[in-house]
């Protein structure tokens, strides 16, 4: 150990005395500790008193006795008045009665009563229900349709000879269970309504409106796909409008537009009433993060028909559920879709844009709206100049303050850059932070089988997420305050270099997404002009140079770049927290919700939360977040977070009682077993069912048959279900499950080509109005050709066996019939070549269910809601 002679010992008592008073001169510089509460508070108030009143706003209800004084205008009450009948109906799937029959007659008469009201001078209505059959590939299926139903009214005006159409979209099907009030049966009378202002209206317009109610969304998208690719009038059409609810009730968004032609956008900031709309949620949604699709992908993919896609998503929880009635639907949400929609109605079917939509399809739109306040939109061409300008003025700006601190500081600006530097490296570690620490929360919560929290009490994210992203964002330059000190450069300019750096770093970042292609750095752009504006009255004045009062003029500019961050993604926090219920178990939803408010918090506070270091003691409000992280995460394995609450946060459980009779080539039957077929929604499966009276004794996983028999031998329902099959499970059961229904397969021929290398196999099949078939060719053989469409042949390296083929009907039962050519490489075409799957689902309440079927479900708890029907999965090998 070494000895410090005196005079080193003066010498080191003298730095180490420098360094506490100037560490005592640092502090005394910074505010006191006390303020810092106030200022973080003063940010939590603006959320509740701006963000929230502003994000749930909707206009006052029409009432039919207020229309003689309102003539002109959506009335709500009307709308509702249909809604209401039309739920009475109950759930409406593809191939029931109550969708076949009942509703497409319920939809003629209300039409009717609409052209009993219509000026019949100035319009002409014209009604024709399709009843199409084609098919298409959707998702790793070949999806087939017979006579599934659309009702398509046309109203022109009496006075024009345009032959560019309008089309305007809902669907009146309904997930199975569900009777739809919001999807979409808000939609459908939303359109009724519209149909008739538009037809008693004394103002005319130029071109004709298709009104398409379709009977098969759900399916999926099958009648939309048929009217676009069969109906007389769809060549005519130039722009859709396609409506839809993912929830039930709320505003309606624009979520996605195009494809290119800017100039809808343009209409809908023009003519929108409440506008609600954001190019985020557009390119989300086509990166598919999202567990939907909507028709407007039919109408942009098989008729090039640029439009407006536009969805209600409020109250994703009762989504597909039987909650999704009548009851919950605010008619505060009507009237304001409905303004919506008549506002643009009237506006696009007087565009001369439809004569010619190709001549104005060039570019893309980048939109958003601010707190529903006003309307942003410009082509993604001036987005990019944006982009571009704003990122470059950035960063002379910070150089032009930097130089500034430089000579009033009195420095050199080698001292400035290394302080620059170091800031800049301690402010990508707190991007770094920022980002891991919610993620690793998630994490954590994963592992220890405590997903979703969240789901029914949203507020527990405050703590579990946005508070480690405050304390990750801030940390490394709160460490780096406390413990080295610049007493040559004042503090208030240190924490100036801070906000610079975070400056520079979306500068950076505006830069690389544009550079990719990306319309989303609009949100740094936001940022960085809302930071230029400050940080150049601070240049042009003297505020930049008197100690903290810079600040205001920051602070001031945040105020709007945190209502608008807060808000945009309280969007997306609103529709993925009840998504997380159906985005079933094979990715960890905890991450997403993490990552949303991770990112939100570094948009919304990146320019806020580092002033913290403003305050003494900084690393104790650090701690402070901490604690209350961890008082959350202590609530959170409560029953507080507990995920599911009846009827308003249902866990889904969606199950088939399945009856499964498997042949062999001899005609042997190897197995004939009955089931529960479990297909698990969300991360935490049938897991919180083992403390219930619910039998679930034998449930295993059907991974380990799926090289035994085709698809696992399992009847998944679409591709969405087969894709994720590996992680399905199977419930045995004692008594036989009662098929309630007919499946019948008929090998009607067999043939060799005239080579002897392939052969031909004719079927017939006949059963319930879904079916399926699995098609899996055995070693060395391949399928050549086959009556379907040859899409999924065609690309083998998209596409691979086993196929699967989806089959509905609507009014049209008789039996489908259909044949496969397979090749087998050594010609030997006399032993087995394939094997074969049928399913028939016995979907609509038109099939009963059995007793033990009945009673299983009466067993479960009463925070699980069920989606299930009866199936018979049956087996051959050719």
């Amino acid at each position: 150990m070494k000895v410090l002679a005196d005079g080193d010992k003066e010498g080191f008592s003298d730095t180490v005395l420098y360094h506490v008073l100037s560490k005592e001169k640092q502090l005394k510089r910074r505010l006191p500790w006390y303020y810092a509460p106030s200022f973080l508070l003063l940010w939590v108030a603006l959320f509740y008193a701006i963000v929230l009143p502003l994000f749930y706003r909707l206009p006052d209800r029409v009432t039919m006795a207020d229309e003689p004084l309102k003539p002109g205008q959506f009335v709500a009450e009307r709308a509702q008045k249909i809604l209401y009948e039309l739920d009475r109906i109950g759930p409406k799937v593809v191939g029931s009665t109550a969708n076949e029959v009942t509703s497409v007659a319920f939809l003629l008469n209300e039409v009717e009563k609409i052209r009993s009201e219509m000026r019949g001078d100035l319009f002409h209505l014209e009604v024709d229900v399709q009843q199409p059959t084609g098919s298409y590939v959707v998702g790793t299926m070949t999806s087939i349709y017979q006579g599934i139903q659309n009702v398509v009214v046309k109203l022109s005006p009496a006075n024009s000879n345009s032959s560019s159409y309008l089309l305007i979209n809902s669907h009146f099907d309904t997930k199975p269970g569900s009777p739809g009030a919001g999807d979409d049966g808000t939609m459908v009378v939303v359109m009724l309504e519209v149909l008739r202002q538009m037809s008693i209206s004394e103002s005319g317009f130029m071109h004709p409106i298709v009104f398409l109610f379709n009977g098969a969304e759900e399916n999926p998208l099958q009648a939309s796909h048929g009217f676009i690719t069969q109906h007389k009038w769809a060549a005519n059409c130039k722009a859709v409008i396609n409506l839809e609810v993912g929830g039930n009730g709320g505003r309606d968004i624009l979520f996605q537009s195009g494809p290119n032609n800017p100039w809808l956008v343009k209409y809908y900031k023009q003519h929108s009433k409440h506008p609600f709309a954001s190019t985020l949620a557009e390119e989300i949604f086509q990166f598919g993060i999202l567990p939907s699709d909507t028709d407007f992908r039919i109408f942009r993919d098989y008729g090039n028909i640029p439009g407006l896609d536009i969805a209600q998503f409020s109250n994703g929880y009762v989504y597909h559920t039987a909650f999704d009635s009548f009851d919950v639907v605010p008619g505060r949400a009507v009237q304001n879709t409905g303004e919506n929609i008549l506002s643009l109605v009237r506006a696009l079917s007087n565009a001369r844009e439809l004569y010619n939509t190709k001549e104005h399809s060039a570019g893309h739109a980048v939109f958003f709206d601010f707190l529903g306040l006003f309307f942003v939109t410009y082509t993604e061409r001036t987005g990019i100049i944006l982009n571009y300008c704003f990122a470059v003025a950035s960063v002379l700006l910070v150089g032009c303050s930097l130089w500034k601190m430089t000579c009033v500081s009195e420095v050199s600006a080698g001292r400035i850059s290394i302080l620059f530097a170091s800031h800049l490296g301690l402010h990508l570690a707190g991007c770094l932070l920022c980002i891991g620490l919610p993620l690793l929360m998630s994490v954590l919560y994963d592992v220890s089988d405590r997903t979703m929290t969240y789901y029914s009490n949203n507020w527990l994210v405050i703590g579990l997420y946005i508070c480690p992203a405050i304390i990750g964002l801030v940390l490394p330059s709160s460490i780096y305050h406390s413990f080295k000190s610049d007493d040559k450069i004042s503090h208030p300019y240190q924490m100036y270099v801070g906000l610079h750096a975070h400056c520079v770093v979306l500068s950076l970042l505006t830069i690389a997404l544009t550079a990719i292609g990306l319309r989303i750095p609009y949100m740094c752009m936001i940022s960085l002009f809302l930071y230029i504006v400050s940080l150049l009255i601070n240049l042009l004045t003297t505020l930049h140079d008197r100690g903290y009062y810079w600040v205001l003029t920051v602070q001031i500019s945040q105020l709007f770049q945190y209502v608008y961050f807060c808000y945009l993604f309280y969007i997306f926090l609103v529709i993925f927290f009840p998504a997380m219920g159906r985005n079933r178990d094979s990715a960890n939803p905890d991450m997403l919700i993490a990552l949303i408010c991770a990112v939100g918090t570094y948009f919304a506070l990146g320019f806020v939360v580092p002033l913290i270091n403003m305050f003494r003691w900084s690393p104790y409000l650090l701690i402070c977040l901490g604690v209350v992280t961890f008082i959350f995460s202590m609530i959170s394995i409560t029953e507080v977070g507990f995920p599911y609450r009846p009827k308003t946060s249902v866990m889904r459980v969606n199950f088939l009682q399945t009856r499964r009779m498997f042949y062999e080539y001899d005609g042997n039957i190897s197995v004939n077993d009955s089931g529960y077929y479990f297909d698990y929604q969300d991360r935490r499966a049938l897991r919180p069912l083992k403390d219930y009276a619910v039998n679930l004794t034998g449930l295993t996983s059907v991974d380990g048959y799926c090289d035994k028999y085709v698809m696992c031998g399992i009847p998944c329902f679409w591709s969405s279900w087969c894709r994720g099959i590996s992680s399905a499970a199977w419930l045995p059961r004692e008594e036989e499950v009662a098929v309630p229904g007919n499946l019948k397969l008929n090998l009607l021929n067999k043939t060799l080509s005239k080579s002897g290398n392939s052969a031909r196999f004719e079927f017939e099949l006949s059963g319930p109005p879904h079916m399926g078939l699995y098609i899996r060719p055995l070693d060395g053989v391949a399928v050549e050709d086959w009556s379907f469409i040859r899409t999924m042949l065609d690309k083998p390296d998209k596409y691979s066996p086993p196929y699967q083929i989806y089959f509905s009907y609507g009014v049209d039962s008789s039996p489908f019939k259909f044949h496969i050519d397979f090749m087998k490489s050594d010609g030997q075409l006399d032993g087995q070549i394939f094997e074969l799957g049928v399913v028939g689902h016995y979907v609509s309440q038109d099939f009963e269910r059995d007793e033990t079927t009945i009673r299983f479900i009466a067993d479960l708890p009463d925070f699980v809601y069920t989606m299930e029907w009866p199936s018979l999965f049956m087996r051959y090998i050719f």
